[in-house]
């Protein structure tokens, strides 16, 4: 396998200053783009995980090439090479996105880094002339959002968010009928990040970076510091430095879905976290028992992680409603289950099923008939990649499902739950509880939550009670908090800095 060498430090500098030059150019025209009959060249920065699901899925589109590949990490990018050769595809490798995205060979970028490159990495494709599939969250902390959404604006690009879930045939059809208001007005939306997440290990020093790594390009943006866990890849989730937690790895999902039935444009005036890391000692930082309180004016979002099983020895994860990965939309009428990417499920105010979407059964039930699966990307199995490569083709970016704007908007209430839980103070249960006894909506979510702690043999003392985020829903930054601002914008590392462009 050919793998290029780290570059030069002469090429270095030529990209870096290719980079700043391209700051102050008209937006790129994206002349060249590939016809109905032409096919789209896609390169691959990322993809030990994710990443290889969307190459997968962008292969499936009538049209598709995958012509190039990056990791850091030889040995991912050896198992990325094999993977596509046997797709039938001819990839060039590179161990430097920068490489990739200056390959006249590559029309689009799927893009599935951890997310401290997300933004940079898409910044500099789209500056380059590339369309990007960007995987969820978009950015790393509010500050990279607006700079994302304004290097569209500014480049032309494409740009499709993946959060894929706008693209669920069984979800855009429950929107509509739920905007037909046989339910009534939307009250209230309860989302549920309930996946199991163990201890991952506490380290006592120091570990080893692997030696198929490049730790600086893996570290790009973010500060170059030493490995503190027993595994680079997948555990910087759980890192605020690299990661957003589990409401930004699976959360976002929900949070977007939430935001899409709720007709929700912007962030709440508000934001305010409960919870900790409960249940074990480990090196990971971000919470895995969580409640967020986003209160949004026509109905309020309330939001929960759990890590932790349904109890002590149980290898089953809480729901609560029907929902254990997904919402519950609460109508004046009646309810919406949203339990899966692909299914939905109304009820009236007494419980009874209304109307179904996709197939999803009910504990207890029997599981329908499968149904035979339209061909990938064809007109009746629309997709979130075709969706992307048609857009891609004309040039139309209101076609696009999921656009930076949407992206950056569901991202930001990840941010601010996080932004929210750091700058907390650890206080008892009965005095997080006084804070939300006036709102009763919030006070049963919050005791079910301690009793699930209590239920796991792990109720603390006293757990996280964030600081209260209030919100300029014009400017959508957080006010009169100068801790929270300099959470809302990382520090990054030269010469990988996001530029600004808003």
């Amino acid at each position: 396998m050919h793998s290029p060498q780290n570059p030069t430090r002469r090429s270095f500098l030529k990209s870096v200053a290719a980079t700043a030059a391209t700051l102050s150019l008209p937006a790129k025209v994206f002349a060249g783009a590939p016809g109905a009959n032409e096919a789209v060249r896609i390169g691959g920065i990322g993809f030990n995980g994710r990443g290889m699901a969307d190459l997968t899925g962008l292969l499936a589109v009538p049209n598709v090439r995958v012509t190039a590949l990056c990791d850091v990490d030889s040995a991912v990018l050896a198992k990325g090479r094999a993977a596509m050769e046997t797709a039938g595809q001819t990839v060039q490798v590179f161990s430097d996105l920068r490489r990739l995205i200056e390959s006249k060979d590559v029309d689009a970028v799927m893009i599935a880094t951890p997310n401290h490159w997300h933004c940079l990495a898409a910044i500099w494709a789209m500056q380059a002339g590339k369309d990007v599939y960007l995987e969820k969250p978009v950015s790393h902390t509010l500050w990279e959002g607006k700079q994302l959404v304004a290097a569209v604006r500014k480049t032309g690009a494409i740009l499709q968010s993946g959060t894929q879930c706008r693209s669920s045939p069984a979800l855009i059809e429950a929107y509509a009928w739920t905007k037909a208001g046989h339910l009534g007005r939307l009250v209230r939306v309860h989302g549920t990040c309930y996946k199991r997440r163990a201890s991952i290990g506490k380290v006592t020093g120091p570990q080893p970076i692997p030696t198929t790594v490049d730790y600086d390009l893996w570290c790009g943006p973010s500060a170059k510091a030493e490995l503190q866990r027993t595994k680079l890849h997948y555990d910087w989730h759980w890192a605020w430095e690299t990661g957003n937690g589990d409401f930004g790895n699976q959360g976002v999902h929900q949070a977007d879905i939430a935001r899409w039935f709720m007709d929700e444009p912007s962030l709440p005036p508000s934001a305010l976290s409960f919870g900790g890391r409960f249940g074990y000692d480990d090196d990971g930082q971000t919470p895995n028992t969580q409640l967020v309180l986003l209160p949004y004016v026509k109905a309020p979002l309330y939001f929960e992680v759990r890590g932790l099983p349904s109890k002590v020895g149980s290898k089953e994860m809480d729901n609560y409603r029907g929902s254990a990965i997904g919402l519950v939309l609460q109508y004046e009428r009646g309810h919406v289950l949203i339990p899966a990417y692909n299914a939905a499920i109304a009820f009236d105010d007494k419980g009874e099923i209304l109307q179904r979407w996709g197939r999803y059964s009910l504990p207890g039930e029997v599981a329908p008939p499968a149904a035979p699966a339209p061909a990938p990307g064809s007109p009746l199995a629309p997709t979130h990649y075709s969706n992307f490569i048609s857009a891609v083709r004309t040039r139309n970016a209101k076609s696009l499902a999921c656009n930076a704007r949407e992206g950056e908007v569901s991202s930001a209430l990840c941010h601010l739950a996080g932004i929210s839980h750091r700058l907390g103070t650890l206080q008892t249960s009965e005095s997080a509880l006084e804070r939300v006894q006036d709102e009763p909506v919030a006070t049963e979510a919050l005791g079910r939550m301690l009793e699930h702690l209590k239920l796991n043999d792990a109720l603390p003392e006293k757990l996280t009670l964030g600081a209260l985020l209030k919100i300029d829903a014009q400017r959508e930054e957080i006010m009169d908090n100068p801790a929270a601002t300099a959470l809302s914008h990382r520090k990054d590392r030269a010469p990988f800095s996001v530029p600004k462009m808003a």
